[in-house]
């Protein structure tokens, strides 16, 4: 097993929970029997930056902190800097964590640190851009490009769920073209996941979606009416078998995506890309911590 020695720690703490979690992570290091050089970062634009001047310092381990969207911002600057990745789950979703096996608590996680072992695995790309987890086209990109900044602030939770039925009723289903090299497909549907592990939002939607398969998988919701979508979701919640009625998969090194209208996806729940995109695996593209 690989005998680590140094390690940084990087947390989005933009919020108040985000502060108190790095505090919990820090308490918890202190049994990790190598040194932790931890920073708390409080605006994001920062991130990028205080990565830089980690990787600088050289450190086997890098740990970043924060939900989905943080790791998969961040990853592309790790690959091929020749360190391991460890992941500190503290977002809502955790789908990224829950693909590796990861405890979702901050002390659970940290004692991955400690007793884990690295395992090298897959990563998914958008064009150019690596991500961790998966990618999405359809309502929930379409809720996070047309919501009014500054609403879920004003208003709170409420607000925010009044705009999300708003476009929900506006939602309209598309059509979608996948192109694997050697077929090209197009069909009608309500939701497209591009998928490197098998969870989207911390449920498990997408079965032949591994982190080491060597493949990015495409799965589509088809069908003409909204309703459909509502039934493939509460199918998965419940890991029901009907979820599998509505979905087609495609999976390969490289897989071409186009879609009428354009669309925007979001990558990790951040909003990245439009159609037309091509959808690779970097297979083997990192190592990353995981339970012994």
């Amino acid at each position: 097993m690989t005998q680590i020695t140094s390690a940084a720690l990087i947390v989005n703490a933009k919020s108040r929970k985000g502060q108190k979690l790095f505090e919990r992570a820090c308490a918890a290091m202190k049994g990790l029997p190598f040194p932790v050089d931890a920073h708390a970062v409080d605006d994001p634009r920062n991130l990028e930056k205080t990565v830089h001047a980690v990787l600088a310092k050289k450190p086997q381990l890098v740990i970043l902190g924060g939900g989905d969207g943080t790791v998969s911002g961040l990853v592309d600057l790790l690959v091929g800097k020749g360190v391991i990745l460890g992941v500190l789950p503290l977002g809502t979703a955790n789908s990224f964590a829950r693909t590796l096996g990861l405890p979702l608590d901050v002390e659970g996680a940290i004692e991955v640190i400690r007793t884990g072992k690295p395992k090298r695995i897959d990563l998914g790309m958008i064009d150019g851009d690596y991500f961790a987890n998966c990618a999405a086209m359809g309502i929930s990109p379409q809720i996070a490009e047309t919501v009014p900044h500054g609403l879920k602030k004003v208003l709170g939770r409420i607000g925010y769920l009044g705009w999300a039925a708003w476009q929900f009723v506006r939602f309209r289903p598309f059509i979608l073209t996948v192109d694997d090299g050697s077929e090209v497909k197009t069909m009608r549907v309500v939701e497209v996941r591009i998928s490197n592990g098998p969870y989207h939002g911390g449920t498990w939607l997408v079965d032949e979606a591994s982190v080491n398969s060597g493949e990015i998988v495409v799965q589509a919701v088809t069908g003409r009416y909204k309703r459909t979508l509502a039934k493939n979701w509460a199918a998965s919640f419940f890991r029901h078998d009907s979820r599998h009625q509505d979905t087609i998969s495609f999976s390969g090194k490289s897989l071409k995506i186009d879609t009428r209208p354009s669309l925007p996806i979001s990558i990790d729940g951040e909003l990245l890309a439009h159609t037309p995109i091509t959808a690779r695996v970097a297979a083997g593209a990192i190592e990353v911590m995981v339970p012994a």
